[in-house]
C-alpha cells in the first residue's frame, strides 16, 4: 500500500468530518519532552491531573505496540461570545474560560477521532489505532508540535498560523508508517507578553509553567484556595484565558466553525448569586454538558463566592451569611465567611462571631477569624 496516497485520502476525509487541521508525526520516543517532564516533576510544577508515568507520556509504543505514526488533529473554537450579557451591580456574573464554551470538547474531538478510526480500519487490513484527547497519556501539545500543527508558544500552548492558540487537540497512535510532516518554526521570538501578563506568575519563563500557580488549575481544585491567589481569580469560575488574550498571534482570531462549540451566554457567563444555592440536579442539567463541570459544583460555587468578594457585592451578603451558617461543606462555609469579611462592615460582625462560636472545623474557624479581622481593620 502507498501510505503517502492513504495519508492524502485521510487529509481529504478529515475535512469532510469537521477537522480543521491534521498532521502526521513519527511515533519515536519524545526524548526532549521526557527531559522536561523530569525537571517539572523535580521542581514540583505538575498539577497532579497528568498521567504520573513519564515513560507512558513519552513512549507511544508503551500505549500501542508496534506504533509507527501519530495523527494529530486540531479543531478551532470561538474566542468571542455573541450577545454576551453584561455584569451589573445588581446581577454580577462569573465567567467560564473559552475552552469550556459549548459542548465538552472531549466529546467533540472523540467523535471526530472515532470517525477517522473507522475510515482507517476500513482502508487497511491489520491496522491498529488508539486515540486520546487531553486525559490520555501522551502530551497533546508535544504530538501537535511534532506533527506540524503549530509551534509550542511561551504560554505553553500550541499556536497555529491559521487559528492562533484557540484550538482543541487530539491524537491517534497507529501502526501504519505514514510519511511524517515537518514541525513549524517557532514565531514567538523575543515576545514575552504572556509571561509578563500571567496574573499569578505561573509562567516561570517562556515554555515553563508552574501548574500549581496557574489560575486554570486553581479554579479546578476542591479545597480552600490559598490566600495569595484569591485576589487574582477575579470573576473566573473555571479556567483562565489571560495568556491567550494578550498573545499577538491571537489578535483578530475568532472562528465559529462548529455549532456545538457556540456558547450559551447564560451558561458561559452565568449570574453568580443563583450558583450559591443550585442543587446537584440543577447543576448537572444546566452545566453538565460543558468541560468546566467535570469537578462538580463545589469548586464552581467556591469560585463564585470569591468572585462576589472580588466585586464587593453587598447584595450577596444574605446569601453568604446563610451559607456560612447552614452549608454542610466546610470549604463553602469557610470561603463564605472570608467573603463576608471582605464585603461587609461592622453590621455583620455579630454574624461572624456567632458562626465562630458554634463552628467545629478548625480550617473554617481560621477563615471566620480572617473575616473578623478584615472587618475590624
Amino acid at each position: 500500500m502507498d501510505f503517502a496516497v492513504l495519508k492524502q485520502e485521510i487529509i481529504e476525509y478529515s475535512k469532510q468530518i469537521g477537522i480543521d487541521k491534521i498532521g502526521f508525526a513519527s511515533a519515536d520516543v519524545f526524548e526532549t519532552l521526557k527531559e522536561r517532564l523530569i525537571v517539572q516533576q523535580q521542581l514540583g510544577y505538575q498539577s497532579g491531573f497528568e498521567e504520573p508515568d513519564i515513560e507512558k507520556r513519552t513512549n507511544p509504543e508503551l500505549l500501542l505496540p508496534k506504533a509507527k505514526s501519530i495523527i494529530s488533529i486540531a479543531l478551532a473554537y470561538p474566542s468571542k461570545m455573541k450577545n454576551a450579557p453584561r455584569s451589573t451591580k445588581k446581577e454580577r456574573r462569573g465567567l467560564f474560560c473559552r475552552a469550556s464554551w459549548g459542548t465538552d470538547y472531549h466529546v467533540i474531538l472523540k467523535d471526530r477521532l472515532k470517525k477517522l478510526e473507522r475510515f482507517i480500519l476500513e482502508k487497511v487490513d491489520g491496522a491498529q489505532v488508539k486515540s486520546m484527547v487531553d486525559t490520555g497519556e501522551l502530551s497533546d501539545r508535544a504530538v501537535a508540535e511534532r506533527a506540524g500543527i503549530g509551534w509550542s508558544g511561551k504560554n505553553c500552548m500550541i499556536i497555529t498560523p491559521e487559528f492562533g492558540s484557540y484550538v482543541y487537540l487530539g491524537e491517534m497512535i497507529t501502526n501504519i508508517p505514514f510519511p511524517p510532516d515537518s514541525p513549524i518554526e517557532d514565531r514567538c521570538g523575543s515576545c514575552n507578553i504572556c509571561v509578563d501578563s500571567c496574573p499569578t506568575g505561573a509562567l516561570v519563563q517562556g515554555g515553563q509553567l508552574d501548574s500549581k500557580k496557574c489560575i486554570a488549575f486553581l479554579t479546578q481544585t476542591k479545597g480552600f484556595l490559598p490566600d495569595e491567589y484569591r485576589g487574582k481569580i477575579g470573576n473566573r469560575l473555571y479556567g483562565c484565558d489571560t495568556c491567550q488574550l494578550v498573545c499577538p498571534e491571537n489578535k483578530g482570531k475568532d472562528f465559529h466553525i462548529h455549532s456545538e462549540m457556540e456558547p450559551d451566554p447564560e451558561i458561559a457567563k452565568p449570574k453568580l448569586k443563583p450558583l450559591l444555592h443550585i442543587s446537584n440536579r440543577e447543576f448537572k442539567e444546566k452545566f453538565g454538558h460543558i468541560a468546566g463541570s467535570w469537578r462538580g459544583k463545589k469548586p464552581i460555587q467556591r469560585n463564585a463566592i470569591i468572585a462576589l468578594a472580588h466585586y464587593k457585592d453587598r447584595t450577596a451578603l444574605p446569601d453568604l451569611i446563610k451559607l456560612m451558617h447552614e452549608d454542610s461543606r466546610p470549604i463553602i462555609r469557610g470561603t463564605a465567611a472570608w467573603a463576608i469579611g471582605r464585603i461587609g462592615d461592622q453590621s455583620v460582625l455579630f454574624e461572624l462571631e456567632k458562626a465562630l462560636e458554634k463552628e467545629q472545623d478548625e480550617e473554617v474557624k481560621n477563615e471566620i477569624v480572617k473575616g473578623i479581622e478584615m472587618l475590624k481593620a
